[in-house]
């Protein structure tokens, strides 16, 4: 009975540090800025040399006072992340950011962070926002923001934005847990991938026609 009690335990610290490893590990030092010149591959990127790190490694003139274009792409919105690609002292940091720019009636159309929670701030407008929870429930959570709100969106979860104002733009500021939390355009990735997934199993998945997959993938 001892020795059970023993290996339980044992696989229970393991799997509580597997957990805890399963998002950006925490920093070891006060920073690791990138050195992005390396061509050494590690998970995420190898550190500068302290003495040769500067305050230009933690900045960037990002000037994310200003409006974006939200009439380059069809759904009316506009992203800018700062991640660690932008600014090299966010490395193993855990942390980026995001202005989104959202059209009169424009989205951010669902996606998924398969590496960061959001937490979303309205500093413009109204936006209607929501999440879906995974399997089996697919539970819809959705809530009308207004300047001031803020709202969060799980790691890895479906969720969305959109401006329900038909005549005024809207702005956000999101702030998300990894210094690189990749983004999952929903329809992009299924109707738009390349090579394109085939429309028999399309169809199938979203029982429909093979001519209404041939039509959305054409989109794309």
């Amino acid at each position: 009975v001892a020795s059970s009690s023993y290996f339980l335990v044992i696989a229970l610290l393991a799997l509580a540090s597997w957990q805890t490893m399963a998002s950006d590990p925490s920093p070891l030092q006060d920073f690791c800025v990138a050195e992005n010149s390396s061509h050494v591959l590690v998970n995420g990127f190898v550190c500068k040399d302290p003495k040769d790190v500067k305050a230009e490694d933690f900045f960037l003139a990002a000037k994310l006072d200003m409006p974006r274009d939200t009439k380059a792409n069809k759904v009316g919105s506009n992203v800018t992340l700062i991640n660690v690609m932008r600014i090299p002292g966010l490395n193993t940091l855990g942390i980026s950011l995001a202005r989104i720019d959202y059209a009169p009636l424009g989205e951010n159309p669902p996606h998924t962070h398969p590496r960061a929670t959001e937490i979303l701030t309205v500093l413009e407008g109204t936006l209607y926002v929501g999440f879906v929870t995974s399997n089996p429930d697919n539970k819809f959570l959705s809530k009308v923001l207004n300047k001031g709100d803020v709202f969060v969106f799980p790691e890895g979860l479906v969720h969305f934005q959109f401006n329900p104002n038909p005549y005024k733009p809207a702005v956000a500021i999101a702030a998300l847990s990894s210094q690189n939390p990749g983004a999952i355009t929903i329809a992009n990735a299924v109707f738009g991938s390349k090579p394109a997934i085939s429309d028999d199993l399309l169809a199938k998945a979203f029982q429909v026609e093979k001519r209404t997959v041939d039509w959305l993938q054409a989109q794309f």
